[in-house]
């Protein structure tokens, strides 16, 4: 069993950060081998926050559709559940990240319009 999401999750933040790190790939890529479809492939694939976002969730959904479907008194059921909620902890991660870019780029705004109010340009 693997975190398919935490995988694909980490590949997608790899693109969208230009982390080159071969190593860390090759070992994602090697847990998804023949996983690669749906949100998953979404995931792996994102090349913007806004598009992890929108695949986790899809993930998500099918995370909580395979616990639905597994014996609740299975040892998977125990692991799918301990998956759902690092998932879920990712997405908040993931929320996070994005917050917190939105922010810097509102703060890069504001620092722009201060720079003009002290030193305006000649019109």
């Amino acid at each position: 069993m693997t975190c398919h999401e935490l995988e694909a999750l980490r590949l997608g933040l790899m693109n969208v950060l230009g982390t080159e790190d071969r190593t860390v790939r090759e070992h994602a890529e090697g847990e998804l081998e023949g996983e690669l479809e749906g949100p998953i492939e979404g995931l792996a694939e994102a090349e913007s926050l806004s598009e992890i976002e929108r695949h986790l969730d899809g993930a998500l959904v099918d995370l909580e559709e395979e616990i639905a479907r597994a014996d609740e008194e299975s040892q998977e059921y125990d692991y799918l559940r301990g998956r759902l909620v690092a998932v879920r902890d990712a997405e908040r991660a993931v929320h996070r990240l994005t917050t917190q870019g939105e922010d810097v780029l509102s703060g890069l705004g504001e620092s722009h319009d201060v720079l003009h109010e002290t030193f305006p340009a000649d019109e």
